[in-house]
């Protein structure tokens, strides 16, 4: 389901309504255009993340900061991720112990994107539940890294493991980057405009008693 089409559609008709019923019609109608106000200013903010709109300045941000972006993930990936300390722990623990850090790892990453500037952002969109479906890859890409590098030593193992990141993140177009974020938090952005067309309507309806 649609949520922003469906409270814009919602909306919409309650401010039709207002013009055919002699029955609290401006009520209805402040109600009507507060919520449509508030639905599509979220709306069109949302849309400003991914998309590049012309004149509005700092819209398409995620495409448009795509290096930064890819610059943020590599440093989030080895100073939480795949520290020397993390990588000596992983060889000499033997899978089960991979096991374990990995879950610590994932915590650890999450907790490093929640303090971040990415942090605030993130908490419009449901917050640390937006970072769960990452939980079940954490595991299998460190198992798929480990496995490509094969190294003798840690230091040359955490060498590889920057390169493999470089090499990965390079693959990486702004269009994926986008898709990945949108992805993720795509069920929490509807619900934005959701709200924005709940707290609009009662801002609206407060409105009819001033």
């Amino acid at each position: 389901m649609n949520k922003s089409l469906l409270t814009n559609t919602i909306t919409v008709l309650i401010i039709i309504t207002s013009f055919v019923t002699p029955i609290y019609s401006e009520q209805l109608r402040a109600i009507g255009l507060y919520a449509f106000s508030g639905a599509v200013t979220n709306w069109l903010a949302i849309h400003m993340l991914f998309e590049k709109v012309p004149f509005l300045y700092g819209s398409g941000v995620i495409t448009q900061r795509f290096e930064q972006f890819k610059l943020g993930i590599k440093e989030l990936v080895m100073s939480q991720f795949f520290t020397k300390e993390n990588i000596s722990k992983f060889l000499s623990g033997g899978e089960s112990g991979l096991n374990i850090d990995s879950e610590l790892v994932f915590v650890k990453l999450k907790e490093a994107v929640l303090e971040s500037p990415f942090g605030n952002m993130l908490g419009m969109f449901g917050g640390e539940a937006a970072l769960e479906p990452l939980r079940p890859k954490v595991h299998e890409k460190m198992i798929e890294i480990l496995n490509e590098s094969s190294p003798n030593t840690d230091n040359s193992l955490f060498d590889q493991v920057s390169h493999i990141v470089d090499r990965r993140l390079d693959e990486l177009t702004p269009q994926m980057v986008k898709d990945i974020i949108q992805k993720m938090i795509r069920e929490h952005l509807g619900w934005l405009v959701v709200w924005g067309g709940v707290f609009g309507g009662l801002i609206g309806f407060i409105t009819t008693f001033l």
